[in-house]
């Protein structure tokens, strides 16, 4: 499943494209993904104008005029593409592998009015574990999907101070807090083993560890808190890591996949200067947990 930096590199992809844009026809070419469309969707859609998109945890937001929001989610194999009508699409970027465009997962197409003239946003999905809805801008905080999510990695919210009112008294692995959207929303595996590799801590060692008899944060904490963040930043900056059959907005693949220091690199030198340890995998809920055990305590 795509994680947040990947949903971030969509969005940006979009907005240039989406933002300002009136829908002059949406086309649904089947009545579900994962779930059915809401009731009347693609007349709902028709005729609006997009205001803005945005981005909570793992879910993209496109804010319409007149109050309504739709939220998108990505599931496991979904990806946008801008298209023009006719002549050659508009896909800027070299394609470091064919991008999702078999017509028979193309399952939502957006026909858009922009500045550029006509464009076509199209939604390929081939496991449809993606799903679209639609709620209004001024209840969006008590939404289903977003009134239990933690803070963003990627906003002020996001200290020392916060981790550590979440974290205290609980003997759950650190891997685990991290990974409950309750904490902080939109962390996945991927940048979890990063950031607990780039802090020095190790994933089994329980949450509250980190906190002091009084609450306040240890300096490990800040340390960890510190790592999230720079993680998340530098994967949004690289463009998102795609794995599989993720893509970018635009048909082009992010990279920082490459530049893991851990995730994926079992049996391989510890990247940590001076650690003369090797990168193991260990399973953790069912899911793949990679880490050094040298200098990760």
């Amino acid at each position: 499943m795509p994680e947040l930096p990947e949903v971030e590199t969509v969005r940006r992809g979009l907005a240039p494209v989406m933002e300002g844009a009136v829908i002059r026809r949406a086309e649904l070419r089947r009545p579900d993904l994962r779930f059915p469309f809401p009731e009347g969707f693609a007349q709902t859609l028709s005729g609006r104008r997009i205001v803005s998109l945005g981005r909570r945890a793992k879910y993209l937001l496109v804010d319409l005029e007149g109050g309504d929001v739709v939220i998108a989610h990505l599931g496991m194999s979904g990806s946008f593409r801008v298209e023009q009508p006719a002549g050659p699409q508009d896909v800027p970027g070299d394609f470091h592998v064919p991008r999702g465009k078999d017509p028979r997962h193309d399952h939502v197409v957006l026909h858009l009015d922009t500045q550029a003239g006509a464009r076509r946003v199209v939604y390929n999905d081939p496991r449809r574990f993606g799903f679209m809805d639609m709620t209004r801008r001024e209840g969006i905080d008590g939404h289903a999907f977003f009134r239990d999510l933690g803070a963003e990695p990627t906003g002020n919210m996001l200290d020392a101070d916060y981790v550590a009112a979440k974290f205290r008294g609980r003997r759950t692995p650190l891997k685990a807090a991290l990974l409950d959207q309750k904490n902080i929303a939109g962390l996945g595996n991927i940048y979890v083993c990063e950031a607990l590799w780039r802090a020095g801590l190790s994933p089994e060692r329980p949450a509250g560890a980190l906190v002091t008899a009084t609450g306040r944060p240890k300096k490990e904490l800040a340390v960890l808190t510190g790592a999230i963040r720079a993680v998340i930043a530098e994967a949004i900056e690289a463009g998102g890591s795609t794995l599989r059959d993720h893509i970018r907005a635009d048909g082009s693949l992010g990279y920082f996949q490459h530049s893991f220091s851990v995730y994926g690199r079992e049996k391989e030198p510890c990247r940590t200067p001076g650690c003369s340890g090797v990168v193991t995998r260990m399973i953790q809920a069912g899911r793949s947990t990679f880490l050094c055990p040298a200098c990760q305590k």
